[in-house]
């Protein structure tokens, strides 16, 4: 007998999209629900695919892409708000993830893993980071058995931190966030991907919190210097205050899609690292890849 399919929110993003691969290659079935759902090219005669749409606001949407589900996984991100069209925080990862989870466990879906952020925190000045925290209690009052996954700074092909990276190596001057000191534990996606996987799995883990930071930990600096150094540019870098990022945020906020926001300047004041005493690779007996190893398949020279 077929087990029914993992649905997978938000899976035609980053991580949603390396997410339903892994469960593929697993062999497992997959739903993947979205605003615009599609399936993705890579599928195969055989593969046990579907594209559903779905909207977190929408009740009865979240309802039928859960239903038959073994196991579900809220991948659903939102980084800039877009109010006129009712895309908030709060709206998205606040209500949005609460309603999964209650409709998950009405559904009788134990399996529920629900992806937040390193760094999540009620009291944070950042409306990002307080609503993933939101979020996460929302979740957990609904569903007091899912998941919590916290992934760090994700990078991969076609990920939008290496690629806006590389457009700013390749001007004289590139400023810096501060004096560059954030530190970060950048991860590959597919690991984060693969630990989704196992986690919305039938063998049950005995940790509800699990933070994913990549093995090398470097500041802001040195992840721009390694970016320069992979594309062969040699830019100067730039300090800049914090306080001159938020002005420039502020100039920005009336733009349609604003290139920066207070949220993304609040994020970059405070290390992102994965907190030891939560779950972690070691166990889920995956072995993350490092950064350095991978930059160039990220950032090809041409």
């Amino acid at each position: 007998m077929q087990q029914g399919p993992t649905t997978v929110f938000g899976g035609t993003g980053f991580l949603g999209r390396a997410i339903v691969r892994e469960l593929v290659e697993a062999g497992r079935a997959v739903r993947i629900a979205a605003r615009h759902p599609r399936l993705p090219e890579w599928r195969e005669p055989g593969d046990r695919l579907e594209a559903v749409a779905c909207d977190l606001r929408d009740e009865r949407q979240v309802a039928a892409a859960l239903a038959g589900s073994e196991a579900a996984v809220n991948a659903v991100s939102l980084y800039v708000e877009r109010r006129r069209a009712g895309l908030t925080f709060e709206a998205i990862h606040v209500a949005g993830a609460g309603r999964v989870a209650r409709l998950a466990r009405e559904a009788g879906i134990a399996r529920l893993v629900h992806v937040s952020g390193i760094g999540a925190d009620a009291d944070s000045p950042s409306a990002y980071v307080r609503a993933r925290a939101a979020g996460e209690e929302a979740v957990l009052d609904a569903l007091p058995k899912a998941i919590l996954l916290r992934p760090g700074v994700l990078f991969g092909p076609d990920d939008a931190l290496l690629a806006n990276l590389a457009r700013l190596v390749r001007l004289p001057l590139v400023p810096l966030f501060g004096r560059g000191t954030t530190r970060l534990e950048p991860v590959h996606v597919d690991d984060v991907a693969r630990a989704a996987v196992r986690l919305s799995g039938s063998h049950p883990v005995e940790r509800r919190l699990f933070e994913l930071g990549g093995p090398e930990r470097l500041d802001y600096r040195a992840l721009v210097e390694r970016v320069a150094a992979q594309l062969g540019r040699h830019p100067r870098l730039v300090p800049l205050p914090f306080l001159a990022w938020h002005l420039a945020a502020l100039l920005l906020a009336p733009l349609p899609s604003p290139p920066l926001t207070r949220d993304q300047v609040w994020l970059m004041q405070r290390d992102n690292l994965a907190d030891p005493d939560a779950g972690g690779f070691a166990d889920l007996g995956i072995v993350p890849r490092t950064l350095h190893d991978n930059l160039p398949r990220c950032l090809p020279t041409r």
